[in-house]
């Protein structure tokens, strides 16, 4: 006979093997789930499906995803690590290589626009001085193309001191016109040194060369560094887009972006502030540039504004000729005054008997050029506004990475903040948001980074920066400055990598150390749930043979 205290064990048995028998997945079904949805995931990445499981299998062996049934493998954990990774650098390089895309852009613009001007001023010079100046012009044309040769060396970059330059420039002019004013006396290489020692004391050109040094020098100096400024700063984004992620970066963008599919939870999207705090870890950095970029924004707009004043460059560049025609006539109207301070001072040379080149020029002294501007004074004002913007627009650049790189990312909508994944699972995050830069991820609870050791790449490009703003609030005060061939590398080797290289990811290596790997685990009721999964089968089958040997009785 079956006692009432009898049925109550075996019922009891009963209701306890049903509920400790073996459950997979997060909705503990009796049977394991199956893998095909992250098979499908895993293939369209460009994976071997073969490297999935048919069923979710226990998770002990992940190293960076919470443990648990799994659909990932290790070779499936290492690959889909890599794979993310690969993914945000890819996301890093095409949002530098926009911006440096639209710098360069605009160097090219600007610095073409530029040549053309210095271009068609020589030009203008050529055509006018042939027809006003004649003779006089064509036998010393070398003094003026010279000129102009110089002018495009220094703005190009070349170590040429402007202010030598111009004064190089009047005291040649000086001597060819004393030569071909006075054909009447024979006139030696030392007498011609002589007149150019006087010309200071003389100004046979008036205020004209002043005038000219100028605008001249103001133009040229603010041009230049402005140019210089475009390059160095595309070159500092070509160079940081390229800077790899780390493993302990590669991790954490693991955990956030593709673990949710280890875990069964393919539809969960990082919270808002567990993917930015994973982003500023990783590029804390790229964040340190962000005061001297900002200065260096900064400056060149204030450059900008120099090149887009009143004045204007257009005008500067292309009324050469007439500021160089009218020195000259000053020059030949004061001939006979300069012709005897000069003769007192280096005696008067010896009459040839000829005097025609004298009533040529005299002839000519009233010749005028036009500055033919043409329709073009806007241009440059159109290019340096279009540079302010890409400047103003990119000014918080290095900072806005991280929630470039998130927004399309994160949970959205109606309660997000509730069921977005953590890191662990579908619930709120409550880690603090860290602030930007390097030193202040020392306590990020996300990426484990050593901020005492910056990469030395980033570092390079804060100089350089730093630099380069240094040079143009030189410009700014019309202070000239010598620049580095832009085809130099200022950075030394290995502070950059070629584009298909970059965007390989390598596999996950974790480290060899003596230390145990610190594995993310999930929450501690997950941990007990797991824990306690694993031993629920002994015990099923031990109670399952105590109901049988009770039957038996």
């Amino acid at each position: 006979m079956w006692s009432a205290g009898m049925d109550s064990f075996i019922i009891a048995a009963l209701a306890v093997c049903s509920l400790t028998a073996p459950a997979y997945g997060d909705k503990g079904t009796s049977k394991a789930r199956s893998c095909s949805d992250i098979k499908v995931f895993y293939k369209g990445k460009g994976f071997l499906v073969e490297d999935v499981p048919q069923f979710e299998i226990s998770g002990e062996h992940l190293r960076i995803c919470p443990q648990g049934y799994t659909c990932c493998t290790s070779n499936v954990e290492d690959k889909l690590a890599s794979q993310s990774r690969t993914e945000v650098e890819n996301v890093i390089k095409d949002a530098g290589r926009s911006l440096q895309i639209s710098l360069t852009g605009q160097y090219k613009i600007f610095d073409g626009h530029f040549l053309d001007l210095l271009n068609r001023s020589e030009l203008n010079l050529q055509e006018s001085f042939t027809s006003t100046w004649g003779s006089l012009y064509i036998k010393n044309s070398d003094v003026f193309s010279e000129l102009y040769t110089e002018l495009k060396k220094y703005y190009r970059g070349a170590n040429i001191n402007l202010e030598e330059t111009l004064n190089e420039f009047w005291t040649r002019l000086l001597e060819k016109l004393f030569f071909q004013a006075n054909g009447q006396y024979v006139i030696g290489e030392d007498y011609l040194e002589c007149v150019s020692k006087q010309i200071d004391t003389l100004r046979p050109f008036g205020d004209t060369p002043r005038q000219m040094k100028m605008k001249v020098t103001r133009t040229l100096v603010a041009a230049r560094s402005f140019v210089q400024g475009l390059v160095t700063a595309g070159e500092a984004v070509r160079r940081v887009s390229q800077v790899p992620m780390s493993q302990e970066c590669m991790r954490a963008i693991m955990k956030m972006t593709y673990c949710p599919h280890c875990r069964g939870m393919p539809s969960a999207r990082p919270c808002l502030n567990y993917c930015t705090n994973v982003m500023k870890g990783c590029l804390a950095n790229q964040a340190d540039l962000d005061t001297e970029w900002r200065h260096l924004a900064d400056t060149m707009i204030q450059v900008a504004d120099r090149l887009d004043d009143p004045a204007g460059v257009e005008s500067v560049i292309l009324s050469l000729p007439s500021y160089i025609s009218e020195a000259m006539n000053t020059m030949m109207e004061n001939i006979a005054s300069i012709n005897s301070k000069l003769f007192q001072t280096c005696g008067k040379p010896k009459e040839a008997g000829t005097s025609s080149t004298d009533d040529e020029i005299m002839k000519r002294r009233k010749a005028t050029v036009e500055d033919r501007l043409e329709a073009s004074s806007n241009k440059i004002q159109t290019l340096v506004s279009d540079v302010r913007i890409i400047l103003g627009d990119n000014r918080p650049y290095w900072t806005s990475l991280p929630n470039l790189i998130c927004s399309d990312r994160v949970a959205t909508g109606l309660g997000s903040e509730d069921k977005c994944w953590n890191g662990n699972n579908r619930a709120r995050y409550l880690p603090e948001l860290m602030n930007d830069g390097l030193a202040s991820q020392i306590n990020n609870p996300e990426v484990e980074i050593d901020i005492t050791k910056p990469d030395m790449t980033i570092r390079q490009q804060i100089m350089q920066l730093k630099i380069m703003t240094h040079r143009l609030k030189n410009a700014l005060n019309g202070q000239d400055v010598e620049f580095q061939d832009t085809s130099d590398d200022a950075s030394g080797s290995g502070s950059g990598c070629a584009d298909e290289t970059c965007s390989r990811g390598p596999r996950l290596v974790l480290p060899i150390t003596d230390r145990p790997v610190a594995i993310p685990y999930p929450p501690e009721n997950e941990r007990v749930k797991a824990s306690a999964m694993q031993n629920l089968p002994s015990i099923s089958i031990y109670l399952l043979t105590l109901l049988i040997l009770l039957l038996r009785r």
